[in-house]
């Protein structure tokens, strides 16, 4: 899951939601009458290959303000957790980034709050709030192109992963390595740090950031374009730097981003960004809940945990493999897990065979073919004995296929984990325990351990602000429901889970030697709740850890009014 920190499943990854912004002011349709800014404000600039400009061509004027006398209004006031609703003045849909700086102006000088959405896949309410009384809306700015000034490859907020991914590939072979979930947007995704199924072989989609495109209020109320890249030399440098990890919602609003990865000196598109694998072994295999013992569960996610710790290193001949381990709870059937290796990578087969052969080392029940959905995933029968599929292929089938993905009726609740080592006992069984609870009935209950490390690992945590370079896997708590009703039930059973999981650190995963805090793009407003929270470890060490002191100086450089904030935005220093 790699989603992001908006709807991610993770999602997943998601992260949509907490995007590019967070919030404070705006006026209802704020950009009526307000003449549009230049189009290519902020530096943006066309994208020339072979001579022949490939950038799309944005709409000029003002951004439509949609408001609650229009039809389409209650399809703009929400995201893709079905809890939160926005009751906004407007919605602004934007379509190019020339049109936003005339928004956040009005919004400073009205003194509503203001929000932003790209995937709208954010996991809490800081998107949809009921104090946020404009939300500005990225959907319809997605381009994704060449800029020659940058030598970099652009891409707006509001392109979503997998037309990022097709777009990479299929004009210049390349790609970077980002969530599973298909719809995430790249605003609060990239803003997060960005991981998927390559981390392991090509790092965070952070470690590929070169600059970013940010619209600003400083102390006066004035608004400003800046575009800040990881230069030495630039003076806006802690601006990229805090876009590496440091989350959405936080400092201004991100138009866009600007890819090349680090020692690049090509001038070629072609040679900017990594290649993704040409063709990748895939295979999905289950163990049945009805044969499963609590020994054998508890082998499973230690053989699982210690693999991925032995694994860990950036130059391991496995970095190649990710495996995503999905715990359904009981009444899904299976619990089942998908394992993905780069089919160019030196003895990928005997990788794979390896790694399946540890897997179910000690356990005696038989894997079997996965029949049924889980988490994020459709079931996959076809792939039990492994199949290889294209790199893009394999993308979209697994980020396309499962309408639970994507559903925007399911309401839901998540939380995460980095861990560094194998599961103790008490974790383990603390895991069965809850998966296995017979007064829950919910198939699409999960929690899933999901690969790290690898490349990723190699990264000194002081280069970018995301700091849980010391993780070997993920984990995220991934439970959705339909009914309102049914609220008070699966989020004490996840919130019961999760603190059991981590008793013996306070009801969280602390950053010690065996757990690495939260990642910030599966936000979870508990983390500040001292009823669930009961660790000395605050909301935003679990996030950011050491880094969050910095974070917080550069809020105040570039945010010194806290115009962008929701309720956990960084705060300024005291």
């Amino acid at each position: 899951m790699t989603h992001d920190k908006s709807g991610v499943n993770r999602r997943r990854f998601l992260a949509g939601a907490a995007a590019s912004v967070g919030g404070a002011a705006a006026l209802g349709g704020v950009s009526a009458g307000v003449a549009a800014a230049d189009p290519a404000a902020g530096s943006t600039t066309p994208g020339v290959v072979g001579g022949k400009d490939t950038t799309p061509t944005p709409s000029t004027g003002a951004a439509p303000a949609i408001t609650p006398s229009d039809q389409q209004y209650p399809d703009l006031v929400r995201g893709m957790n079905a809890r939160y609703v926005g009751a906004p003045d407007c919605v602004e849909v934007v379509d190019n980034p020339g049109q936003i700086p005339a928004i956040v102006a009005a919004a400073v000088k009205a003194g509503k709050r203001l929000s932003i959405r790209s995937g709208g896949h954010c996991l809490e309410d800081f998107v949809y709030n009921p104090d946020v009384k404009v939300v500005v809306d990225l959907t319809n700015m997605n381009r994704v192109y060449y800029d020659a000034t940058y030598n970099a490859i652009a891409i707006e907020s509001g392109a979503t992963l997998l037309d990022v991914y097709t777009k990479l590939y299929q004009t210049w072979g390349v790609t970077v390595p980002g969530g599973i979930c298909y719809s995430v947007g790249m605003g609060g995704h990239v803003a997060g740090g960005g991981w998927g199924w390559l981390t392991r072989r090509n790092g965070l989609v952070v470690d590929h950031l070169y600059g970013v495109e940010v619209v600003l209020v400083d102390a006066t109320g004035a608004v400003r374009t800046v575009v800040a890249t990881r230069e030495a030399n630039d003076p806006n440098r802690d601006l990229w730097w805090a876009h590496t990890g440091g989350g959405g919602g936080n400092f201004g609003v991100v138009t866009r981003y600007l890819f090349r990865s680090p020692g690049v000196t090509a001038t070629d598109p072609r040679k900017l960004l990594p290649k993704p694998p040409a063709s990748v072994l895939f295979q999905v295999i289950a163990w049945p809940w009805s044969q499963l013992t609590q020994d054998e569960f508890v082998r499973l996610v230690h053989n699982y945990s210690q693999w991925h710790a032995d694994n860990i290193s950036p130059t391991s001949p496995n970095r190649y493999l990710a495996s995503f381990l999905v715990m359904n709870h009981a009444s899904n059937g299976v619990i089942v897990m998908l394992t993905q290796v780069d089919a160019g990578a030196p003895n990928a087969q005997q990788i794979l065979d390896d790694y399946i052969a540890y897997m179910n080392a000690g356990v005696t029940t038989p894997a079997t073919t996965a029949t049924t959905k889980s988490g994020d995933f459709v079931a996959m029968p076809e792939a039990v004995n492994g199949i290889q599929l294209p790199w893009l292929e394999a993308t979209r089938k697994t980020s396309t296929t499962n309408a639970q993905l994507n559903d925007p009726t399911l309401r839901a609740e998540y939380k995460s984990a980095y861990v560094k080592t194998a599961f103790t006992q008490d974790q383990a069984l603390a895991l069965y325990k809850h998966l296995t609870r017979t007064d829950i009935n919910n198939p699409d209950i999960s929690i899933q351990l999901t690969s790290y490390g690898g490349v990723a690992s190699g990264v000194d945590a002081a280069a970018t602000a995301a700091q849980h370079r010391g993780a070997a896997f993920k984990m995220l708590w991934f439970v959705q429901w339909t009914d309102p009703a049914d609220d008070d039930t699966y989020i004490s059973w996840t919130r019961q889970s999760y603190s059991e999981v981590w008793a013996s650190t306070g009801g969280v995963p602390v950053p010690n030697a065996v757990t690495d805090g939260c990642y910030v793009n599966y936000p979870d407003a508990d983390l500040s709740d001292p009823t669930y929270n009961q660790s000395s470890v605050r909301w935003s060490t679990l996030y950011y850890k050491d880094a969050y002191p910095r974070l917080q100086q550069i809020k105040k450089k570039y945010d010194p009014r806290n115009f962008f904030q929701h309720r956990q935005s960084v705060e300024l220093p005291s």
